[in-house]
């Protein structure tokens, strides 16, 4: 993965052959043109619950077009970090019982959500490199 810059808060990453573009807000000193770093944070822990809610659906030959997820965050102010995220599954009146507490499961095991932990150690250190 390599990270560049592509303006005055815009920073990109080169991963598998995609340009992953952010920006700062505004407020913070960007132009807004991108999600900020966090917002894709948030939105691949749903994008993460909401393939294995599709490859679940998708094993069993349930149509997933009336299916959708939600996700909302609680912020707590003492710590000042989002301390709880709830992702809700929405199906239809004839979804069947059965699967709901199976799929819950399923979307659980997320592979993002499960790389949560703090015992990964994220090691920062500057490389100068050679003229």
């Amino acid at each position: 993965m390599n990270i560049f810059f592509g303006g005055p808060k815009k920073v990109f990453a080169d991963v598998n052959g995609f340009t992953i573009k952010t920006d700062q807000h505004p407020r913070g000193g960007g132009e807004g043109e991108f999600p900020e770093p966090f917002t894709l944070f948030l939105a691949s822990l749903g994008t993460c619950a909401g393939i294995y809610v599709k490859s679940f659906c998708d094993q069993r030959g349930i149509d997933t077009s009336n299916i959708k997820l939600t996700q909302e965050q609680s912020f707590s102010p003492v710590k000042k970090i989002i301390d709880q995220i709830t992702i809700n599954i929405h199906v239809p009146q004839d979804f069947p019982e059965k699967y709901e507490k199976p799929m819950a499961h399923a979307a659980s095991l997320c592979t993002v959500k499960r790389h949560l932990r703090d015992e990964i150690d994220i090691d920062v250190k500057v490389v100068r490199e050679k003229e």
